[in-house]
Order: C-alpha cells, then structure tokens, then sequence
C-alpha cells in the first residue's frame, strides 16, 4: 500500500481544521493543520504536501495571500485551493493571479470540495508526468535516433566518440534522410569546440555566385548590388564547426577555394584585397559517389583526399530494420509531448508495413511520417501511402565507397522511358557519320543528359503526385526546399506549373 497523499490546513478557525481533518481521513488523505500563515510556510519547506487548503483571512504578519505567493515560490506547481467566508470578487482575482489552483467560499458543500481536491491532485499528477516525459526526452541524447542497437549503428556511434574531440576533417555518407546532419552536430557538442558556433551550409542549395559568397563574404562594391561589406559563413564559424552539406554538388571552381582554406586556413572575401585567417573544423556530408566523381573530372582528387580523412558511413533505414520499432516509439513519445496529442503505439497492421517497407526517405520520412500521424490523431493517411503499388518511391541512388566501379547515376523509374533528345539517339545509333564523328559527343555527355532527363521526369512525377505542393515534394525526394526550387528552375518546371 502506497501512502497517503498529505492535504495541508491552513486557517486560524480550530473548528474549521478539526471538520477539515476528518473530511480529509474520511477520503483517504492524512492531514496537516497550522493556524498561521507564517508558521504555515515553515512547514510547508519540511513536509512539501501534495496540496493545500488555505483560508485568506489570518491574523499574523502574513495573510492568506501572502502565504499562497510564498508557497508558488517553493512549489510554482502546488495545487492551492483556497477558502474564505468572505467571497469578495478582488480577493478570487488575486489568488487565481497568484496560482490558485481553485477557490470555494464557506459555507460550502462536502461534495463540491471533494471534487475541487480531487481534480487538482489529478492535474498535479499530469504535471508531474509530462514533466518526466519531458525530461526523459531532454535527457536522451537528441541523437538517440542514430545510435540504435543495430551493429553497423553501435560502428557509428563508437567511430564518433574517438574522433569528436579532434580536429580531424571528416566525411560522412549515407542517402538523403539517414541523419548525417545530426552526426556532425554530434560531433561538434561532444568537441572542444562545442561552446563555439556550429555552422551549416547546404552546397545544392545555391548556385556556384551566390554559395561562394555565402562561404566566403564579399567587399563593398566587389559587384553589382553589393551595397556593403558581408562577412561569410566561414568567419562566422571561426573557432567552431563548418558543415558543409550536399558537399558533391560545390562546383569544380568553388573546391579550389576550399582547398585553400583547409590546407592554409585562410581565403579573400570576393573583391577583397587581403586574406582572411579563420580556424575552423571543417565536416563535410554527401549522398553521392565522390569516387566516380573524381573519376569522372566532376570533383578534385586533391580535396577529396583532403575531406576523407575520416569517413563515417550511415546504412539506409532498410538495413537495419530492427531499429525501426524502437525509433517509431521515440518518434511517437517525441511528437505526442511537443503537440500535446497523445498517441501510445502504432497498430500491429502499421507497424508490419513499416517492417516491409523500403523507406527510400529513411529515418526521416519515417519520422515526418509519425509526425504527421500524431497530428491527424490517425493512421489511416499511413496505412493508405504504405499500400500504394510498389515502385511509387524509387530508391535514391547511393553507392559506398567500395562500389566505386558503379557511376552514380540515378537508378530507373517505373515510368516510360523519356523521349532521348536527337544528339543521344545518334550517338546510341552510331550510323549517323555526325555522331560518330571526334569531339561531337561524349559518353560522358550522353550519361549527363540521360542523368538530367530522369532527375526532370521523377521531380515532375513527385511534384504532379503531390499536386505541386512543392514542399512535400522535397519530403518525398529527400532534399530541402530551397534545392527543390532550384531544381525545378533548372529543368524548366516552373514554366510547367
């Protein structure tokens, strides 16, 4: 048997507190009855009740009110619930501003200070186990969703907790959706660095001008709008983190610069007439083949000997399935406390599907996906995607650093082929002298062209399927909007929208 929950009588009426104390042991509370206001707030520091019954009016250096403001200072969370034979309206006023948990006025009915006790000991417990809930949450690593009990994840978490307090240049891979921007913020708060500040920037995000000025800052008049002097992301990261997302899509003149900066630790400003010394911890993260990129001529051989100092390499959801169920219930206990919809597990039907499915968006389709159940309090908008004909999601392409013979090259989507453009079919034909003729096309530009042909028709496919609401679009794709956006110019969709 647990023990009583103890109720505190505060009133300087001995009669009051002996028709209190037994109303209290009669329902199941012990009581503690103080006449004074004063000597109420020395026993509430010792004994801390579960709640208190306290009249407004007192005689002593302190009054009722006085006693309840103290006791919120103690206990902001205390249910008080305060009694008096006077019933004015600014006296109600006041004490419901103090904290107050109700009031009732004497004479007053024992049923209705029944359920007034009861309903603000049953708050108070609420209050208590979302506080729990929430501190459970806080004290879990906001990384716990990388660091499952899978044994390519516990590889992961042992890798970055040798190298987080170096200074060491490290590479992360993994598909779109695995996490890699929270292993580099794990790397960076468990650093010396962590009290320094961590700075992202998405390299697919912006076009080669405007992310080498958003790098590197530019001088006032260095070119046309540019009014004043800005400085870059990397002088704002002096003495902390740079994350250089997407870092597979910075274009081949834009590496050379970043060469510098890690080999020298310092670049000029665009229009600048003198280097700028920074010192920065550089971590870099991409989706795609940095091999067959170098092979190809698309990224320098000597930056990316220079970034792979260390590589850290996150496996797709769909390889380590059983850390599903455990990132599911962290997804559901994250969101029911943040939205406040409680929602206990998942339906057995749901939670198969899940197993089954190939999750091309990873972790975090998986987690905007019970975002989104939380909020509509349903699964049935899950149920209804998951069992939608296979193929709806192509996987994204991602090769490991030992496939390196295989080109990245996006994998093929359920749909019919595009039409080839002309210069495609000849070279493919080869009859045609002009084809076939030096210099006229290359394979290299062949798999370009069929490369930005397929990228067009699945963000089209995305967009169409989703009535162009572009930023679910990007969801789907696993990439940010801003690079949806730019992607969508590029291939001439806005034209088409």
């Amino acid at each position: 048997m647990g023990s009583k929950q103890q109720v505190m009588v505060v009133d300087d009426d001995l009669a009051m507190c002996g028709f209190l104390r037994s109303f209290l042991g009669t329902r199941g509370y012990s009581a503690l009855t103080v006449t004074n206001a004063d000597e109420a707030v020395r026993r509430f520091h010792a004994d801390r009740p579960a709640a208190v019954l306290l009249d407004v009016v007192m005689p002593g250096s302190m009054d009722g009110l006085a006693a309840l403001a103290a006791f919120k200072k103690i206990d902001k969370d205390i249910p008080v619930i305060v009694i008096s034979g006077q019933g004015r309206t600014n006296t109600i006023v006041q004490a419901m501003k103090l904290g107050a948990s109700d009031f009732v006025c004497k004479p007053f009915e024992d049923a209705e200070l029944e359920v007034l006790l009861g309903n603000a000991l049953k708050q108070r417990q609420l209050t208590r186990e979302v506080a729990t809930l929430r501190q459970q949450l806080n004290d879990q690593s906001r990384y716990t969703m990388l660091f499952g009990n899978s044994e390519r994840m516990v590889g992961v978490r042992d890798l970055i907790e040798r190298v987080s307090d170096t200074d060491v240049t490290i590479l992360i891979r993994g598909e779109s959706g695995t996490g890699k921007e929270l292993v580099a913020r794990a790397l960076h708060e468990r650093s010396l660095r962590r009290d320094k500040p961590f700075v992202k920037v998405n390299c697919a995000a912006l076009p080669t001008e405007l992310l080498e000025s958003e790098l590197f800052g530019f001088e006032k008049g260095a070119f046309t709008g540019a009014i004043q002097h800005k400085p870059g992301k990397f002088e704002f990261a002096n003495h902390g983190t740079m994350f250089l997302d997407e870092i597979g899509d910075m274009s081949f003149p834009l590496q050379s610069k970043l060469l510098q900066v890690l080999q020298d630790g310092e670049f000029s400003r665009l229009g600048g007439k003198h280097d700028v010394q920074v010192d920065v911890r550089v971590i870099t993260a991409t989706n795609r083949d940095l091999e067959t990129a170098v092979a190809q001529g698309q990224f320098r051989e000597d930056l990316y000997f220079r970034l792979n100092v260390v590589s850290i390499n996150l496996p797709p959801l769909r390889d380590r399935r059983e850390e599903i169920p455990f990132l599911t219930d962290h997804f559901l206990k994250k969101y029911s406390v943040q939205y406040n919809k409680p929602m206990a597990a998942v339906s057995t039907d749901l939670a198969r599907l899940f197993m089954e499915y190939e999750w091309p968006g990873n972790v975090r389709q998986l987690e905007n996906m019970i975002k989104r159940m939380v909020v509509l309090g349903s699964e049935g908008p899950i149920l209804t995607e998951l069992q939608q004909p296979a193929g709806l999601f192509p996987l994204r392409s991602y090769a490991s650093p030992a496939a390196t013979t295989r080109p990245a090259v996006p994998p093929p989507v359920p749909m019919a082929p595009p039409p080839a453009p002309p210069a495609v079919v000849e070279a493919v034909a080869g009859p045609a002298p002009a084809a076939t003729a030096p210099g006229n096309v290359s394979l290299k530009d062949i798999a370009r062209t069929a490369a930005r042909e397929a990228e067009r028709e699945l963000i089209l496919r995305m967009l169409t399927r989703t009535r162009w609401n572009r930023k679910e679009a990007a969801e789907i794709l696993g990439i940010s909007y801003k690079a949806l956006l730019y992607k969508i110019k590029e291939n001439g969709l806005d034209k088409a929208s």
